[in-house]
């Protein structure tokens, strides 16, 4: 039998590809969540551009397979979640690891991106790198990872898999309340009496991210200030949200690689941020109007609460109050991480990371693979 409790770390490195997460909990996979330390561990820039290359090389890819440029991107990424935990005060008590690993591809079973299909890909899947049994081995601990496959193969998108995470701490919040979660990719975890449901809204910050770290020398736009300074070209929005991902009702999922900045391309450096950045605000609009119900308030978690002229033009745009999860005392940079740390918990216990509300995986499903140490 497994502890009633135990100390965890969470891991995630997401889409944004900015720094390693590592958060330490006590959990036990269900209602207790005691948080107890968070620490980043940002990569470099010639780590960033290894994984992000890496990631390129796996798209263009139908199936998982062994390449050299993706096995050097997963040890040293691998290395760089290693270094995290060393630098996680307190970690020496933890008993178990939660290794997200780092996405390269996401094809679901509603992948819409004819690109990423065109190569007559045989069945849906999910890819995240990464070597446990590495991190078992330079951390002394056991190592849950593998968290999406199960999912995936049970006819679910395998994404998003935080909702659980998320309606255990917003069990007391009251009225319908959304968690929105802003990284490279939003997405969505909503809640109202007894329903609930989750998906990917669309783009998060990776959009914003690709056109500022091609029209000026920063990797995101710091504090919004640059799409503050422009005008909003309406007409781009509207042509970049007119496809049929925006029209699916219930759970769906996608990649980083699924939209690109092209429509924005001629648009000055101020005015295409602007644009981007109301593009994202767009996809949180049709989301929301997606809904069974009239959410209350958005809490938003993720880097993307960092920036005040994406919060605003989401409360412009859907009408609908919206604060970061600071608002109810959660960490919205360590939030990810301490969700892995709470499924790495419930894969111990056998008990479901996902639902047909979250993933639309026909029945409740545990997911998850144990390395030992």
């Amino acid at each position: 039998m497994h502890a009633e409790k135990q100390i965890v770390i969470g891991l995630m490195s997401g889409t944004s590809v900015d720094a390693v997460d590592a958060a330490l909990i006590e959990t036990d996979g269900e209602q207790h969540i005691r948080p107890i330390a968070f620490v980043d561990r940002p990569y470099s820039d010639a780590e960033r551009a290894i994984i992000r290359a890496a990631a390129e090389v796996a798209l263009a890819m139908p199936a998982p397979g062994p390449d050299l440029r993706i096995a050097e991107a997963e040890r040293i990424l691998t290395l760089a979640h290693a270094e995290a935990i060393a630098a996680l005060p307190g970690q020496e008590q933890a008993t178990l690891i939660g290794f997200h690993g780092q996405t390269v591809v996401h094809r679901p079973p509603s992948c819409f991106n004819s690109a990423a299909t065109a190569g007559g890909q045989a069945s849906p899947f999910t890819w995240q790198i990464g070597d446990a049994a590495l991190l078992a081995q330079l951390t002394g601990r056991p190592v849950v990872h593998d968290f999406r496959s199960a999912d995936v193969a049970a006819g679910g998108e395998g994404a998003p898999l935080a909702p659980g995470f998320h309606r255990a701490l917003a069990a007391g919040l009251d009225g319908p309340v959304g968690v929105l979660n802003l990284g490279g990719v939003g997405n969505l975890t909503w809640f109202a009496g007894g329903q609930w449901g989750a998906f990917d809204t669309g783009p998060g910050n990776s959009l914003i991210d690709d056109w500022v770290a091609l029209h000026t020398e920063g990797r995101y736009d710091v504090d919004g200030a640059l799409a503050a300074s422009g005008s909003v070209h309406e007409d781009v929005v509207t042509s970049m949200a007119d496809i049929g991902y925006f029209d699916a009702i219930g759970p769906r999922s996608l990649d980083r690689a699924d939209f690109s900045i092209a429509a924005a391309r001629g648009l000055s450096p101020a005015d295409g941020a602007a644009t981007l950045t109301a593009f994202t605000a767009e996809t949180i609009r049709l989301a929301l109007a997606g809904l069974p119900v009239q959410l209350a308030r958005l809490l938003v978690t993720g880097g993307g609460r960092h920036n005040p002229t994406l919060m605003a033009m989401i409360a412009a745009r859907t009408a609908v109050p919206t604060h970061p999860v600071e608002a109810e005392g959660w960490h919205g940079d360590a939030l990810e991480a301490q969700a892995f740390a709470w499924l790495a918990m419930r894969h111990l216990k056998g008990l479901p990371l996902s639902w047909p509300e979250t993933t639309g995986v026909p029945h409740p499903v545990a997911g998850g693979r144990l390395i030992r140490s």
